[in-house]
C-alpha cells in the first residue's frame, strides 16, 4: 500500500461519527479525515475537554481507522468573504452570534486559530479548509475592475491570514487551502498571487483537490508541479465536463447540481474525467506521501455505494514510485 486512504467526513455530517466510522472501516478505509461540524470533531470541546481528543482517537480506533487531518471549511469560509444570511446556514452560532459581518469574520479568524490548536491537542500536522474571498464578486470584470481593487482583495486576505498562520506557526500544524472557486485562489494563477501576498510563509499551503480545476480548464497536473513544496494534504475527487457545448455553461447557470444540461458536475471517483493515474505519478514526482482523502461526491449515485467503489478504484489506481530506474538491471 502506497498511501493511507481515507474518507473526508464533511459531506457525511448527518450522521454520527461512529456510525460513519464503522461504515468507513467496513467499505475498506485505513482512517477518516475529520470535518470540524455535525459531531465529528468540535475545535472547543477539544480544548476545553481534557479526554476529548483522546476519545476521538480510541473511537476510530475500535474500527481499525487513523486521523491525518481534520478540515474547517466552512468557518474558513467567512474569514476573508462579504458576510451574509448564508454563512449563517454554515458556521457556529458561537461564530456567527448577532451577524455583524465585521465580527463574524473576526471570530471566524480566531475560530481558525483554535482549529490550529485543536489539531495540535489530536496529534495531527494539517488542518483543511477554505479562506473565502472580498474579490470573488469581482471575478468577471465588468463593469472593469480597477487593478487596485484586486490588489485590495489580496492584501485584505494576508491581513486577516497572517495572525491565524502565526498560531499555525506556534503549534507546529500547516493550513492547507482547498483552491476552489469562492475562494481568494481557485486556480494556478490565484495561487501563485495567495502565496505571494502572505509572503509564502511555510505554514500555508494546498489540499489539492483535482475536481475544481478540470471543469475550469486549469491543468490539474501541473498545479501538482508548480507548488510541489505546498502540496500538503491531497482530496481524491472527480468531475465531468462535457465536450460540448450546453445549456449551462462553467458557471453553472443558477442550476442545482446534477440538473440535466449543466456543462459539468461532480461524479463518483473514476466516473468523471479526471486523470487520476497522471496525478499519482505527479504526486509521486513530488515525493508526497500523505493520505489519499476521498471526498466523495455525486448527486446521481447512492453515495454509501460510491464511498465503497471509490475506496477500491483509489486503492487501485495508487502505487509506489521507483526506486530504480526500470533498465538498471541491464547495466553490467
Amino acid at each position: 500500500m502506497a498511501r493511507p486512504v481515507t474518507l473526508f467526513t464533511g459531506q457525511w455530517a448527518d450522521l454520527t461519527l461512529d456510525i460513519l466510522a464503522a461504515k468507513a472501516a467496513s467499505w475498506g478505509y485505513d482512517g477518516l479525515e475529520l470535518a470540524c461540524w455535525g459531531d465529528h470533531f468540535d475545535v472547543q470541546r477539544a480544548l476545553n475537554e481534557e479526554d476529548y481528543c483522546q476519545e476521538r482517537h480510541e473511537l476510530l480506533a475500535r474500527h481499525g481507522l487513523q486521523v491525518h487531518a481534520i478540515s474547517n471549511h466552512l468557518v474558513g469560509q467567512a474569514v476573508c468573504d462579504l458576510i451574509d444570511g448564508r454563512h449563517q446556514a454554515i458556521i457556529p452560532p458561537h461564530v456567527w452570534q448577532d451577524g455583524d459581518p465585521e465580527g463574524v469574520r473576526t471570530r471566524a479568524a480566531r475560530e481558525m486559530m483554535d482549529t490550529a490548536r485543536a489539531a495540535a491537542k489530536l496529534g495531527v500536522g494539517v488542518v483543511n479548509g477554505f479562506t473565502g474571498s472580498s474579490i470573488w464578486p469581482l471575478l468577471y470584470s465588468f463593469p472593469p475592475n480597477a487593478p487596485s481593487m484586486i490588489d485590495a482583495g489580496f492584501e485584505d486576505f494576508a491581513l486577516r491570514w497572517n495572525p491565524i498562520m502565526d498560531v499555525f506557526d506556534e503549534v507546529g500544524v500547516k493550513f492547507g487551502l482547498e483552491v476552489h472557486p469562492t475562494e481568494i485562489a481557485f486556480d494556478i494563477a490565484s495561487a501563485e498571487r495567495a502565496l505571494e501576498a502572505i509572503g509564502h510563509r511555510e505554514a500555508f499551503g494546498f489540499n489539492y483537490d483535482p475536481s475544481h480545476f478540470g471543469y475550469q480548464g486549469v491543468d490539474y497536473v501541473a498545479f501538482i508541479d508548480s507548488f510541489a513544496d505546498r502540496i500538503y494534504h491531497a482530496h481524491m475527487k472527480d468531475v465531468w465536463w462535457s465536450d460540448r457545448p450546453m445549456r449551462a455553461g462553467v458557471f453553472g447557470g443558477h442550476t442545482d447540481f446534477n440538473t440535466p444540461g449543466r456543462f459539468w458536475d461532480f461524479r463518483s471517483i473514476g466516473r468523471g474525467r479526471i486523470d487520476f493515474e497522471a496525478i499519482i505519478r505527479a504526486l509521486n514526482r513530488i515525493g508526497y506521501q500523505g493520505p489519499l482523502s476521498i471526498e466523495w461526491e455525486d448527486g446521481g449515485m447512492d453515495r454509501e455505494h460510491g464511498a465503497e467503489e471509490a475506496c477500491a478504484f483509489v486503492r487501485n489506481v495508487d502505487f509506489k514510485p521507483s526506486a530504480a530506474a526500470f533498465d538498471a538491471a541491464f547495466a553490467n
